[in-house]
C-alpha cells in the first residue's frame, strides 16, 4: 500500500486529502471523486458565487420563498439544531455583520451602524418548510460558511469509505475527518497550532476515527489600531469574540466538531469551559492568558 497525497485549494483554503492505496489508476480515480464532490458542495454553498444556492436564497429576501432540495434542508435543520442548543449564538444569519467589521476601520462602528446590521440578524425570524425558505427582511442573508466546510469533510471521507478506502484523512482548511491508521497501525496525528506562537504547535493529537476542527481568532481577524478583533461575531450584541484564543474539538464528525468550537467560542470563557465539558467530547481550549483547559494534553 502507498501513501497518496492531493493537495490543492477549495473553499478559500489550502487542503489536503491523504489514503493508501496500491493501484495508481484506481488512486486517481479516487482523487477525482473527492475533488468532484469538493468542488460540488463549493459551487453549491460559496457566497462568493452568484448561481449558488446561498445567493439565490439570499437574493430573494424580503420576497417570495426559495424552493430548496433535501441536502439544503438538512443543513438548515443542523443550523436551526445549532442556534437553538447555544442560545442564538450559532446563527447561519449573522454573516452581514462582515459589513459591520471590516477591513479598513479606523475605529469600532458607532451605535448607528450596530443597530441597522444587527435589525436583520436572526435565525428565528425566517420562514421554512421542509422544502421552502423565505427571508422575511430585505438585506437579510444566510451563510453556510459555519457548516459547509465541515459538511464536506465528512462527506468527502464517506466517500472513500463507500469506495473501500480504510485509511484516510481529508483536511478541509483545518477541518479534518479521519478513518482507520497510517501504515505502521498507529492513529493519525494532528499538529494543532499554537494561537500565540503562528507556526508552532501547542498540542498534537492522535485520532483513530473521527474528526478534529479548531476555531481561533489568530488566522482570521481585523486590525483597528493596534487591536485585533476576531472573525467571530456574538449575533446578539454585533460584538466579535473575546473570551477564549481557540478551541480544538474532537467528535465522531467534523460539522459537529466546527459548531461546538463555534459555540465555545462565542460564549464567555466560564461559560464555554461548562458547554465544552458538558459535550462529553475531548477538547483543547486556550484563554487570553494563554493557560490551557481541556482533556487534550499540551505538548
Amino acid at each position: 500500500m502507498q501513501l497518496r497525497y492531493i493537495r490543492f485549494k477549495a473553499m478559500g483554503c489550502p487542503c489536503e486529502i491523504r489514503f493508501f492505496h496500491h493501484d495508481d489508476a484506481e488512486a486517481e480515480r479516487l482523487a477525482d471523486i473527492c475533488l468532484t464532490e469538493i468542488r460540488r458542495l463549493e459551487a453549491k454553498y460559496s457566497r462568493y458565487l452568484p448561481a449558488s444556492v446561498t445567493n439565490q436564497i439570499n437574493d430573494a429576501a424580503g420576497c417570495d420563498p426559495v424552493m430548496i432540495d433535501p441536502e439544503t434542508s438538512a443543513l438548515l435543520d443542523y443550523a436551526h439544531t445549532c442556534f437553538n442548543q447555544s442560545d442564538g449564538l450559532f446563527d447561519v444569519t449573522s454573516g452581514v455583520l462582515r459589513h459591520l467589521w471590516h477591513d479598513g476601520l479606523l475605529d469600532t462602528p458607532p451605535p448607528s451602524e450596530f443597530e441597522k446590521w444587527l435589525a436583520i440578524v436572526g435565525w428565528q425570524k425566517v420562514r421554512r418548510t421542509a422544502t421552502s425558505i423565505a427571508l422575511p427582511l430585505a438585506g437579510m442573508e444566510i451563510d453556510f460558511g459555519g457548516v459547509v466546510k465541515e459538511y464536506a469533510a465528512d462527506a468527502t471521507l464517506a466517500l472513500l469509505s463507500q469506495e473501500g478506502v480504510r485509511d484516510c484523512l481529508v483536511n478541509l482548511g483545518g477541518d479534518i475527518a479521519v478513518l482507520g491508521r497510517l501504515a505502521n497501525g498507529q492513529p493519525w496525528e494532528v499538529g494543532i497550532t499554537h494561537p500565540e506562537l503562528p507556526g508552532q504547535v501547542i498540542a498534537s493529537i492522535q485520532v483513530g476515527s473521527g474528526a478534529i476542527t479548531t476555531s481561533g481568532s489568530y488566522e482570521r481577524f481585523i486590525r483597528i489600531g493596534d487591536k485585533k478583533f476576531s472573525h467571530l461575531i456574538n449575533p446578539v450584541t454585533g460584538i466579535p469574540a473575546d473570551n477564549l484564543q481557540s478551541v480544538t474539538v474532537v467528535a465522531p464528525k467534523a460539522i459537529i466538531a466546527g459548531s461546538i468550537c463555534t459555540i465555545a467560542m462565542l460564549r464567555e470563557q466560564e461559560g464555554a469551559l461548562a458547554f465544552l465539558n458538558s459535550t462529553h467530547l475531548p477538547f483543547l481550549s486556550v484563554d487570553k492568558l494563554g493557560t490551557c483547559h481541556g482533556s487534550l494534553q499540551k505538548e
